[in-house]
């Protein structure tokens, strides 16, 4: 048993399929919340919970690199509050009101939006490949949002469920836009002092969602489905990924979250009984096509 664990964490692809697997499976938890556990509740206890795990762990590694966090406090803040905790807000509201098939293939146009956001702030160099990717992956979530329809298109009657998602993704790629400016920190280290603004965020949330809603105390089922976000999404598949990161390095690690949506469609349709609609697949291929061209076009560059 010792000796396939030592495979398992010795491998990239290991680390990264779980890793993945494990992000994909938060949009099935999404779901399975609904009726079970407030939003906000939910992004309050997850976040506790991962703030009490990471800190057990590693908080004299934590406390040891305080002066070179302590520098970028205002940076943290804003990472953890609107990057992590907003993101998460919006997703498992957004969870109330589309699918998770939904949820995981919207998450795919990320890279593009990250990939525009760098052009803009940073002034990284686009080419005409490149471009066209985006495009095709703007084009994929289209499809999704309007269901394949072009009456949906011209009435203009999106799913909320979907526009809160696309909103949610704008909050996460400025996340990772902004891991530009991190202190040479472990990764570790830096997620705890993220979980910590990330929990703060989530307090305001949570009194005012149970000033206009009331308190609703977790079900069985939700204190279930809290345990397992915490553990496994926002805790667990964040360890699997920063060993695969150590592993063969960034660019290539990133290249696994595109089995993100994957994970998400092909669970949705075993666990959920979701059905997955022939527009999914159309969208999945066109956006997939279109990271493919940017990533891939990337990569010849840099090798050249």
């Amino acid at each position: 048993m010792k000796l396939i664990v030592r495979f398992i964490y010795s491998s990239a692809p290991a680390m990264l399929i779980l890793a993945t697997l494990g992000w994909g499976s938060n949009t099935i938890a999404g779901r399975l919340a609904v009726d079970e556990i407030n939003p906000m509740t939910l992004i309050f206890l997850r976040w506790g919970i991962v703030v009490v795990l990471i800190w057990s762990m590693s908080s004299k590694e934590i406390i040891a690199n305080w002066n070179l966090v302590s520098q970028k406090l205002r940076w943290i803040f804003f990472m953890g509050a609107f990057g992590l905790s907003s993101f998460n807000a919006l997703f498992y509201l957004a969870a109330h009101s589309t699918t998770a098939i939904n949820l995981g293939i919207i998450q795919s146009i990320m890279p593009a939006m990250i990939l525009v956001g760098s052009f803009f702030l940073f002034g990284s160099r686009v080419n005409i490949i490149q471009i066209i990717g985006v495009v095709l992956t703007f084009v994929g979530c289209a499809i999704v949002v309007t269901k394949g329809s072009i009456n949906h298109l011209l009435l203009l009657t999106f799913n909320n469920g979907d526009l809160l998602m696309l909103l949610a993704c704008l909050f996460y790629a400025g996340y990772s836009l902004g891991l530009k400016n991190r202190p040479n920190v472990s990764g570790l280290v830096m997620m705890g002092y993220f979980s910590i603004a990330a929990f703060s965020m989530t307090i305001p949330l949570v009194l005012i969602e149970t000033s206009i809603y009331g308190f609703q105390e977790p079900t069985v089922k939700g204190w279930y489905v809290v345990l397992y976000i915490a553990l496994v999404p926002s805790f667990l598949s964040q360890i699997f990924f920063m060993r695969g990161v150590d592993l063969i390095g960034p660019s290539s690690a990133g290249l696994y979250a595109n089995l993100v949506p994957i994970f998400s469609a092909v669970m949705a349709v075993i666990i959920l009984d979701e059905t997955f609609s022939f527009y999914h697949l159309i969208a999945m291929v066109i956006v997939f096509s279109g990271i493919y061209l940017f990533e891939h076009h990337k990569n010849t560059i840099s090798k050249s």
